[in-house]
């Protein structure tokens, strides 16, 4: 494939992810997107599942139904209708359906704390033994982040196997001389509940001088926003205990909600390329006020 055309199905393929996220509580209407972005429905589709590895239906239910999740335990005071209407369903029965095929229980016993036991079944699958790390002394602060442009290699699931896409990340660094830059994740998935092989994970480089005149890479956006920014360190496996802490623990009592934007990391030092294997990093939370 050539290099301007790969370019040119990555941007619409994040472009579909995008307008996914921004009207993830209406109808999203795949006609009208295929024609605002002058692609036919089914290159969009094909373009799409080439990208993120699932069909554009099967992304906006798996969001819808995260967003869901959230706000259960988040929205003390809206009804179970309510949240089915914040995130696109038409109907109650429809988004009940919906939410018991994913979660395999109702939303009201997700909402009454079956949500803690879910996201520990997969979390026990990553943690390592480090006692070490006490997340209640964790103190974020909010911050508005302007939008960041990262060049980047998509990765699908959540486990050690991330490494490899980070060392070809690095190779792509080394081969362009790149001295000034940083490193991120996008999670396009939340990690402690979702599958973790089927979690949407990318590994980003954003440069400080962004002047490169053949580039190899695709490039996205993370959208500027209202994040919660939360410094942690340590190894391989702490990260997703401190998402798990960050959405199940600390939300609940912030006064905030999540947006549907992803959350990211930004790596002051990657586990992933280290030879200790240890990390310095700063998580971000996309958030509003309640």
């Amino acid at each position: 494939m050539k290099k301007n055309t790969y370019e040119k199905r990555a941007k619409i393929a994040n472009d579909v992810m995008n307008y996914i996220y921004k009207y993830i509580d209406t109808n999203i209407n795949i006609d009208e997107l295929s024609m605002e972005l002058n692609v036919s429905k089914f290159h969009l589709h094909r373009i799409f599942k080439d990208e993120f590895g699932k069909n554009i239906y099967e992304s906006i239910k798996s969001i819808r139904l995260q967003k869901a999740s959230n706000l259960l335990i988040t929205n003390k005071y809206s009804t179970i209708t309510d949240i089915s209407k914040m995130t696109g369903y038409s109907s109650q029965t429809s988004f009940l359906r919906a939410f018991k095929q994913r979660f395999n229980m109702t939303p009201k016993d997700w909402k009454n704390g079956g949500y803690k036991e879910y996201s520990n079944k997969i979390v026990e699958e990553i943690t390592n033994q480090n006692e070490n790390i006490n997340l209640f002394d964790i103190t974020p602060t909010i911050v508005k982040m302007p939008e960041i442009k990262g060049y980047y290699i998509r990765h699908q699931g959540y486990d050690k196997s991330i490494k490899k896409t980070w060392q070809k990340l690095q190779t792509w660094i080394y081969t362009n001389d790149i001295k000034e830059y940083k490193q991120l994740a996008l999670h396009h998935d939340n990690p402690i509940i979702t599958p973790l092989k089927e979690c949407g994970y990318i590994a980003i480089v954003r440069l400080e001088n962004d002047d490169l005149k053949d580039v190899t890479l695709p490039s996205l956006i993370i959208p500027k926003g209202i994040y919660a920014k939360f410094p942690l360190s340590g190894k391989y496996g702490d990260v997703i205990k401190l998402i798990q802490w960050v959405y199940h623990y600390w939300l609940i009592d912030s006064g905030y909600e999540t947006t549907t934007n992803p959350s990211y990391t930004i790596y002051h030092k990657n586990h992933f390329l280290s030879d200790d294997e240890e990390f310095v990093l700063d998580y971000y939370l996309p958030i509003k006020y309640v």
